[in-house]
């Protein structure tokens, strides 16, 4: 048994120091963020099955949809602080194992309220992994080069797991059952915990002082409050409504009196001092940026794919694969991208590419044109994830290592902002674009043209409804009214990345990387690795005593002694040394 956790020791304690073994680290801190990127799409494609099965009413429905991502986005900064005072590494473990029970009962639930309830219990697992992964790779790999590699994996990760959830959760609903979108995680799960345990390095921040409990709270209430009341905006309710205002402010107001709380604090949670490096605030705002056109743009799409060119769910996703595809290249070749043009050009110049392909996607119309389609989600999957990969590289790197966990909450919460608002942004746009036009077609009754204005899809079915002449001009004007919206829509977003390029001006012009501990001259190897791997080997093997340190001796064969130095040696007394 000692022989073992010995091995595990030196594993980790490789992993820690950059040896060979951080790729076989990165490989299952990618595997796990693939889990919780699935797991936030993947039930999207099972809904209906849901429905069908569990008969939720309207709220429950909601709830069921939105309670994953909520609970997510509202407890990462409490883990991630936490992971940096108790450990990234057992959290991540603890993350884990809540995930697979979390995923067994969503599975196996028979009611709407046993769903929701695993879903809230998906969230808090995926809320203890996703700022662990990261704060991880920061850790282990110390030379900011192989970092930016290792960012440019994960984030391309991150994107296939967005576009594969949808995709799989299509194909296991309709071979199985709609839990089989849940059950597919145990089995990862249970290869990623061992194997987590193993190769995984523990890394903590300095832990000071007493962590901040109510600090953490006050956190979570108010990222939950603002990603609520951004999401209350998304799905179509009044700015000024009780269910939308009420969170906001109260979101607003305790993150405001948190800020406070930790300038105060000889130890906070988050050095607040990081949003004062023009680096860091700005990557942060270049992310909610780079999200909030791409969420509200996949969304619109997929809308535009099914309801307009009237693709199967199939057809859309494979239309979409070439955005995935480029992403993960984007992903891939970014780290020498971020290393020849240096970070602000290369932020920059994602977001204009991005901004070109969706004005590109101005020129789709009533009709299919594959062709023009392909080339814009090429352009648009590259330059949004080379934005995204130079901001989070950026911000990364600019943090205090004892502070990853909280700098990868900031990242992560900031994503989810992101998303939320552009759903609220750019969805709003669309409607007030698309609404109105419906409110009078000629030859169609007042009340149908009222109900048609809610979306295309509820258009589609009041036309089918009315049937006749009046049926389909409701359905041509509403699809007319669907593509001007769209449009529009894609001249916001435009405009939105043209002004991320602007902000992507404040960030370093050139990728500056400390030279390597071994390309230094006289630069000894550290002795703060060695000791942590003696410290990890003497815990395993019940061992207190640290043992004593080697003399290091310099290369290169030992002189013989002159003549002079072996009379000079042997005229010194024994049991006396000379000075």
């Amino acid at each position: 048994m000692s022989g073992s956790t010995t091995a595990g020791a030196r594993l980790r304690a490789a992993g820690a120091r950059g040896g060979a073994n951080r790729w076989i680290v990165l490989v299952v801190l990618c595997v796990s963020l693939l889990l919780v990127a699935l797991d936030a799409t993947v039930l999207h494609v099972a809904v209906p099955a849901v429905t069908a099965d569990l008969r939720p009413s309207g709220v429950e429905l909601l709830w069921i949809v939105d309670t994953y991502p909520l609970v997510c986005a509202a407890l990462l900064i409490l883990f991630g602080t936490l992971g940096d005072r108790i450990g990234r590494r057992r959290v991540l473990l603890i993350g884990y194992a809540l995930f697979g029970v979390a995923s067994a009962v969503a599975a196996l639930a028979d009611t709407p309220l046993v769903l929701i309830g695993a879903r809230a219990l998906l969230g808090i697992g995926g809320a203890m992994i996703m700022p662990a992964t990261l704060s991880i790779l920061r850790d282990v790999f110390p030379d900011r080069r192989e970092r930016a590699m290792a960012i440019g994996v994960w984030t391309a990760v991150a994107a296939v797991g967005a576009a594969l959830g949808p995709v799989l959760g299509g194909f296991l609903v309709e071979h199985f059952w709609w839990g089989s979108v849940f059950l597919i995680n145990i089995p990862l799960l249970a290869l990623l915990l061992p194997l987590g345990r193993l190769v995984l390095p523990e890394s903590k921040g300095l832990g000071d002082g007493p962590w901040d409990v109510l600090g953490a709270l006050m956190a979570a209430a108010g990222v939950l409050g603002v990603v609520f009341g951004v999401k209350r905006l998304g799905a179509g309710e009044g700015p000024l409504g009780p269910e939308t205002l009420g969170p906001l402010c109260a979101g607003v107001a305790l993150l405001v009196l948190f800020v406070r709380r930790q300038r105060r604090r000889a130890h906070p949670l988050i050095d607040m001092r990081m949003f004062a490096r023009p680096a860091f605030s700005t990557s942060v705002g270049c992310i909610v940026l780079a999200m909030l056109a791409l969420v509200g743009l996949e969304l619109i799409a997929v809308q535009y794919l099914q309801l307009v060119l009237e693709l199967s769910p199939l057809e859309t996703g494979l239309r979409l694969l070439p955005l995935t595809f480029a992403a993960m290249a984007a992903g891939v070749t970014g780290s020498a991208t971020l290393r020849r043009v240096g970070p602000r050009r290369m932020v920059a110049w994602g977001f204009l590419l991005t901004a070109g392909a969706v004005l590109l996607l101005t020129l789709m119309g009533q009709h299919d044109r594959p062709g023009l389609l392909t080339a814009a989600f090429v352009l648009l999957g590259f330059g949004l994830q080379t934005t995204l990969f130079g901001a989070y590289e950026s911000m990364l790197s600019e943090a205090p290592a004892d502070q990853a966990g909280g700098a990868a909450a900031i990242g992560e919460t900031s994503y989810q902002l992101g998303a939320g608002m552009g759903i609220a942004l750019l969805g709003s746009v669309m409607n007030a674009v698309y609404a109105p036009a419906l409110s009078a077609v000629r030859g169609v009754p007042t009340a149908a043209g009222s109900a048609a204005s809610d979306s295309l899809g509820e258009a589609y079915q009041v036309a089918a409804r009315l049937g006749g002449p009046a049926g389909e001009t409701l359905r041509i004007a509403a699809r007319h009214s669907f593509v001007h919206g769209l449009h529009v829509t894609l001249l916001v977003s435009a405009g939105v990345l043209l002004l991320g390029a602007l902000a992507a001006l404040r960030l370093p012009k050139i990728m500056e990387c400390p030279p390597r501990a071994a390309e230094e001259p006289g630069v000894a190897e550290r002795p703060s690795v060695e000791a942590r791997e003696a410290r990890e080997e003497a815990a395993e093997s019940g061992d207190a005593r640290p043992p004593r340190p080697q003399e290091r001796r310099p290369p290169g064969p030992r002189r013989a002694p002159t003549a002079a130095r072996e009379s000079s040696e042997a005229a010194v007394p024994a049991g006396r040394g000379s000075r």
